[in-house]
């Protein structure tokens, strides 16, 4: 069986671009207020929760109505996010420590890895990302909850620019290749 390659310049086009622009200003104004990206991330966050929580409602009501704990998950996705709603900077506490948790076991991951992976060429890498997920873990437990605060935003915006920066140059590059063709 033959695999074609899908041409690039078709799939990213002008809105890589303008998507990446606009991932770097939102995730700049996150740099800049970092306790607002924090709140609107748990908001966020306590939303998808509760439309979760909805679905899987409809889902227990369509299928098993009548069996309580087919009822008990959606009643905690609706129960959580609605907490956070209310509660936000609880929410952005919580989600700090999510963080952290991922990021001590990305750590762990990459330590792995990177044993596993030596003296090939590409440990050092993954030694030195498990060192700074180390770090970044170490960074939101210390002083938790009062740096998620500011921690959760910064995380958010500097993800933000990351991603924004890469769909620049990916959607400039299919810009250029487009223009070639031509």
């Amino acid at each position: 069986m033959k695999t074609t390659k899908t041409d690039p310049t078709r799939i990213y086009g002008a809105h890589s671009l303008l998507i990446g622009i606009l991932l770097v200003i939102l995730g700049t104004a996150g740099l800049a207020a970092p306790g607002l990206m924090s709140i609107a991330t748990a908001v966020y966050v306590a939303w998808m929760l509760i439309i979760g929580g909805a679905f899987w409602s409809y889902h227990t009501w369509k299928s098993n109505r009548g069996h309580l704990m087919d009822w008990l998950k959606p009643f905690v996705l609706i129960l959580t996010g609605g907490l956070m709603l209310f509660y936000p900077l609880s929410g952005v506490a919580a989600v700090g420590l999510l963080l952290a948790v991922y990021l001590l076991l990305d750590a762990f991951g990459s330590f792995v890895l990177a044993r596993e992976l030596h003296p090939k060429k590409g440990w050092a890498w993954m030694t030195f990302n498990g060192i700074i997920s180390l770090l970044l873990a170490m960074l939101f437990l210390i002083g938790w909850p009062a740096t998620s605060l500011f921690l959760v935003g910064i995380y958010v915006a500097i993800s933000l620019i990351f991603d924004g920066w890469a769909l620049i140059v990916i959607g400039w590059a299919a810009r250029r290749a487009s223009k070639d063709k031509k």
